[in-house]
């Protein structure tokens, strides 16, 4: 079992649209893929094509101490998924408290599964520091930072890498943090010129570059990922490039 935690330093930059296609992409190329919810928001499932009307989640099934493979789902994709499933605010907040005064929540669960060694575990997570980051960082293998290319995002790395180098630095097999630049726009100077920046601040840590692409948006709208939709766009290929960066960087 190899974890990688996706993970941002800001809202709205587009981090469950790149874990769903990036585990859409990962089961393309053959891997075994687990994808987990840890975001509130629940919204993973809409991206890997799951029944909305679905309730159940890790969530729940924590607060019901039933064990965690009582909520995994399949998608026709090939992905297991654990979605976060849906709360009210204060089971929310009484689920937060069970992760914050037990560090060892989700490591406990992901082992109980007996996954197979070569099986990839996606983290989805909430953007900015919450108790669901200090958990994923904790038993990641590596760290994904989804960032766009502009100001305000490039501003939050500094955070973000400080909470990585909190939670991992001293940390034995920790792979380090690699970045992903999405929504690239090779039409607008700004974008430009801050991808440029990034690649001479990050130099090889950042591993996948995902062009703006309508491609991408209306794929969700038809309940498919980027590569089943229109498999010779941009975006597809994108992604299925960082998909075999990904697999490299968890086989080190």
């Amino acid at each position: 079992m190899k974890i990688l935690s996706i993970v941002s330093a800001k809202g709205g930059v587009g981090k469950t649209t790149v874990t769903a296609n990036l585990a859409a992409a990962l089961a393309r190329e053959g891997r075994q893929v687990l994808a987990v919810d840890l975001d509130p928001q629940n919204a993973l499932r809409f991206h890997l094509g799951f029944d909305p009307h679905d309730v159940g989640g890790i969530s729940r099934t924590t607060l019901a101490r039933a064990p965690w493979s009582s909520s995994c789902i399949t998608s026709e994709r090939g992905v297991l998924l654990f979605p976060y499933g849906l709360v009210n605010e204060e089971d929310r907040r009484t689920f937060e408290v069970a992760l914050d005064t037990d560090p060892l929540w989700l490591r406990r669960n992901l082992e109980s599964l007996g996954l197979p060694e070569g099986v990839c575990v996606l983290l989805d997570t909430p953007p900015g520091p919450s108790v669901y980051l200090r958990q994923a960082l904790r038993v990641a293998d590596a760290a994904l930072v989804v960032t766009l290319a502009d100001a305000a995002s490039y501003a939050t790395l500094p955070m973000m890498e400080g909470l990585i180098r909190d939670y991992c630095s001293n940390r034995p097999g920790f792979g380090g943090a690699h970045y992903v630049v999405n929504q690239v726009d090779g039409s607008t100077q700004l974008s430009v010129d801050v991808t440029q920046v990034l690649r001479r601040n990050l130099g090889d840590r950042i591993i996948g570059l995902i062009h703006r692409d309508q491609a991408v948006s209306e794929a969700l709208a038809y309940d498919r990922s980027v590569m089943e939709y229109q498999a010779d766009s941009r975006a597809a290929h994108d992604f299925m490039e960082l998909a075999r960066s990904v697999d490299e960087l968890l086989a080190r």
